[in-house]
């Protein structure tokens, strides 16, 4: 186990000093290739910013306004036909939208029924196997400016209603 944490220390390191020799060799200015990289960065953070700000203030007002625990009513016949708990209907939904709400949600969870509980465990799979996916779809579409999704929405639907079922079931099992 000791040599994979030195491994994965040394990595860094290795990839920083492998691009620079690289850069090197082909005899390009690195530092400009950098700045160059960097200048692209902010201009993608300052197109998207717009979107991250929106998607932030909607995720706080669903959370803040009781509209998700009145979904999570709503839906609780459905869901529990599923086995899937109520409880983790808000954070199911919300992870679809923002990872940072999801995990304020996933830490109230922790707190009301511990980390090692069976809604702890399973909120934790849940977590992990699902994607935020109105904001990568609008972060990610937007500035590459695709205006035809096409199937995107529905097969990311589609895979994270999978997850969540496979993950109630592997949960559960355990």
């Amino acid at each position: 186990m000791e040599v994979l944490y030195y491994i994965s220390d040394c990595m860094i390191p290795f990839v920083i000093l492998y691009l620079v020799g690289y850069g090197m060799c082909k005899k390009v200015d690195i530092f400009d290739s950098f700045i160059e990289g960097a200048k692209d960065g902010f201009l993608t953070v300052y197109k998207i910013l717009p979107t991250l700000i929106g998607l932030m203030i909607g995720v706080g007002v669903l959370r803040q306004s009781g509209f998700m625990e009145w979904l999570a009513g709503m839906f609780a016949p459905v869901v529990n036909i599923l086995h899937f708990p109520g409880e983790l209907l808000p954070l199911f939904i919300v992870k679809m939208f923002s990872s940072s709400a999801a995990t304020g949600l996933l830490l109230d969870i922790y707190k009301t029924y511990g980390t090692d509980s069976y809604l702890g465990t399973l909120a934790s799979v849940l977590m992990s196997c699902s994607e935020t996916i109105f904001y990568t779809m609008s972060v990610y579409f937007m500035t590459a400016r695709v205006t035809k999704t096409r199937y995107t929405l529905t097969g990311a639907l589609v895979a994270t209603f999978a997850g969540a079922m496979v993950a109630v079931l592997l949960v559960g099992m355990s």
